[in-house]
């Protein structure tokens, strides 16, 4: 390596951790030292600029990255249009009579509806918002409700349709459709585990009944079915369509915008006047994510031109070969990341880094994105920068502290999933190949 990709390297690496270390925007702070970078690497700055704006636009030039403010969009409609009360309706048909119904309701709950919508905040939104109240009827300790919102929420970044695996999947080159099947075992796991961490709490405190302490008659349970087969049918219409190759998943994210806006119109829990905030709430995600993602550009043409993915392969293999050994160091540095980064920063960032240490040791792209974006949703429930823990603590109007302390067992309940899932690649790879995908 020469001096100049030493010091390449170093602007950059450096940059960026400075960067979110004093709090800049991830964007800036990823983009910046990239750019800077660069103009070391090139020895010309107005070369460097040229360079930096074409690969922001290279970055953000692609189809499939279309599928992403649409898929938002469809979120927040299904959010606005009573599809999370249908749901949760559903869910406290399925979890109501065992201990700690409320509890268990919420984690089922947040899997249908992250199912549905694809996003995690805005499933710890609705459900707390919904749930919240009826948890303090019954004497649920508020900071245990928001550790529990705030734990189960993450499934919807797990579980089809799911825009972090559309970001994995533009860095990575890998099919989304099997990206989407893939995350079918891992989001059923992360879910399970919320659940049983449950039953161990409501077995310490009995007093927390069920709230449906009588079985729902037959009649009472179809109608709550019924209402709730709608939203559930998105699913069905949107993975389906991509499964059986009649739209693309761009295509199935802007079917899944129409479907949510007339399920809202026909079952008038959706005005117009409300359309205009939900468009430009998903305006403002999207440009965020765009933003990273154009960035990211920037940030690949570095490391490629100074190999320094290369470099990284070498220098973990040549301390070890190992790959449950490396794996586990990755998994462990991804897991210290996600502390501090979001989902998508990380996933631009590492995945260039690590994906060709892992594939030189035969682990499947599609294995490894299930693994990568299961460590990223427990970064999304870890302090300082959770988003799911904050929003499910402000939702549930008690402080974050309190709700740290609650979260504990459920997050390393989930770092033993994160294991079984990193070490058991059935659990990814068997419904994709099933399919056909792989």
């Amino acid at each position: 390596m020469d001096t100049l990709t030493i010091i390449a390297s170093i602007v950059l690496i450096g940059g960026i951790a400075v960067g979110i270390a004093i709090g800049l925007p991830v964007a800036i702070a990823m983009g910046l030292p990239s750019m800077l970078a660069v103009g070391i690497l090139l020895g010309d700055w107005n070369g460097a600029a040229m360079t930096s704006a074409q690969r922001i636009f290279a970055g953000s030039n692609s189809f499939a990255l279309l599928a992403i403010p649409f898929f938002v969009l469809a979120g927040g409609l299904m959010n606005t249009g009573g599809i999370a009360a249908r749901l949760i309706d559903l869910a406290l048909v399925i979890a109501g009579r065992l201990p700690a119904s409320l509890a268990q309701t919420t984690v089922v709950a947040n899997t249908m509806f992250g199912a549905v919508s694809g996003a995690s905040v805005a499933s710890a939104a609705a459900v707390g918002t919904v749930l919240t109240p009826r948890m303090r009827r019954e004497k649920y300790d508020p900071y245990f409700s928001a550790a529990v919102n705030a734990a189960a929420s993450p499934a919807g970044m797990l579980l089809p349709p799911s825009n972090t695996f559309i970001i994995y999947s533009l860095v990575s080159s890998t099919s989304i459709a099997a990206l989407f099947m893939a995350g079918v075992g891992p989001g059923l796991i992360w879910a399970l585990v919320c659940v049983t961490v449950v039953a161990l709490y409501a077995k310490k405190h009995p007093e927390l009944r069920a709230v449906n302490a009588e079985r729902p008659t037959l009649g009472q349970a179809a109608i709550v079915f019924l209402k709730a087969v709608p939203a559930l049918l998105m699913i069905v219409v949107v993975i389906g369509g991509i499964l059986l190759g009649f739209f693309t998943a761009t295509e199935s994210a802007v079917i899944a915008v129409l479907y949510s806006l007339v399920l809202g119109f026909a079952q008038r829990s959706l005005k117009v006047s409300a359309l205009p905030r939900i468009v430009l709430e998903a305006s403002k995600v999207t440009g965020i994510i765009m933003l990273l993602i154009g960035v990211s550009g920037i940030l690949g043409w570095v490391l490629a031109f100074a190999r320094l993915p290369q470099m990284i392969t070498s220098g973990l293999l040549g301390f070890t070969d190992n790959v449950f050994v490396v794996l586990l160091i990755i998994m462990v540095i991804l897991l210290l990341d996600g502390t501090v980064m979001d989902p998508t920063p990380a996933i631009l960032i590492f995945t260039p880094i690590f994906l060709p240490v892992v594939t030189s040791l035969g682990v499947d792209p599609i294995h490894f994105g299930a693994m990568m974006v299961f460590n990223m949703c427990l970064g999304n429930i870890s302090p300082p920068i959770g988003n799911n823990l904050f929003v499910a603590a402000r939702v549930g109007g008690v402080r974050i502290e309190g709700v740290i302390r609650r979260l504990w067992p459920f997050f390393w309940a989930l770092c033993v999933g994160l294991l079984i899932v990193t070490f058991v690649p059935a659990i990814s790879t068997w419904l994709p190949t099933v399919l056909g995908l792989m």
